[in-house]
């Protein structure tokens, strides 16, 4: 029998824990804000200059955030123009990272239409996730189009955390984001307690399970439509559509440096 870093198990070695917390974090916004870029700097380290913009997959890793370990999962969307069937996303994710590029108000615009879905998406919902907007491409200042100022005012808006990241060049700060999601995760956690089970009786018709909610369309970006949950559909949450899952291991020749490596890239170009 093996670990997940491929290592054999002996008979010596202690039994099994108990599995690692987990935490899902889907990283959304427009096409070309950075997100595959953000996700394979913190798996990596590393920089890429070009993927598949269509390619939506889902990785995961384990990270040690405040010396408490946790198997962080993140789901790099594929979004064409806006948040088109985010079903997928909204009954999977426990955090959510919004993006946008600071030289594009475009891309900066379209996140305003995540963060409504997202919000609305928290008032129907009995749990609430925490968002961070992330401003990428700091390294294009002299490009900037949207300040600083602007990006502070939407999130204070929408009542998330802000902060500024370039992929290309500090992997610290892009690390402390996706740490900082897990925080908010944990913090969130302690002030809900679980939802309690719901017996239903058979003499009565069950109640309904959901709320279809449409949003309305503007700043030319697609309508949403997706369901808010309750406590009776909990354990129908659906299982992540269109992505795959691929797991972060450290290579046997890296591994006394415990150096991530992702087993699947496709569609980048890593230097």
């Amino acid at each position: 029998m093996s670990s997940m870093f491929g290592k054999p198990r002996t008979s010596s070695e202690r039994p099994p824990q108990s599995p690692l917390p987990e935490c899902n974090v889907a990283i959304l916004g427009c096409r070309g804000a950075g997100k595959s870029a953000l996700t394979v700097k913190f798996l990596t380290k590393r920089f890429i200059s070009e993927y598949d913009p269509n390619l939506e997959d889902t990785y995961s890793s384990e990270e040690l955030v405040d010396q408490q370990p946790v198997l962080l999962k993140v789901m790099d969307t594929a979004d064409q123009d806006g948040p088109e069937n985010c079903e997928r996303y909204l009954c999977w994710a426990s955090a959510f990272l919004v993006v946008y590029s600071i030289d594009n108000r475009r891309s900066f615009e379209g996140c305003q239409r995540y963060l409504e879905v997202l919000a609305l998406h928290a008032r129907g919902c009995q749990r609430r996730c925490p968002v961070l907007l992330l401003g990428n491409k700091l390294d294009m200042e002299q490009y900037r189009q949207v300040p600083s100022a602007e990006g502070m005012s939407l999130a204070s808006r929408f009542g998330c955390l802000f902060h500024e990241v370039s992929a290309c060049q500090d992997f610290s700060r892009v690390q402390h984001v996706f740490h900082e999601a897990v925080r908010e995760v944990r913090h969130q956690a302690e002030w809900n307690p679980p939802v309690r089970p719901l017996f239903i009786s058979e003499d009565r018709p069950c109640p309904p399970v959901a709320t279809p909610v449409v949003l309305p369309t503007h700043h030319s970006l697609a309508t949403c439509t997706f369901n808010t949950l309750s406590t009776v559909n909990y354990k129908e949450i659906p299982s992540v559509a269109q992505a795959k899952l691929v797991t972060v291991k450290s290579s046997r020749a890296q591994s006394k440096r415990k150096a991530p490596t992702l087993t699947l890239l496709k569609g980048f170009k890593i230097f």
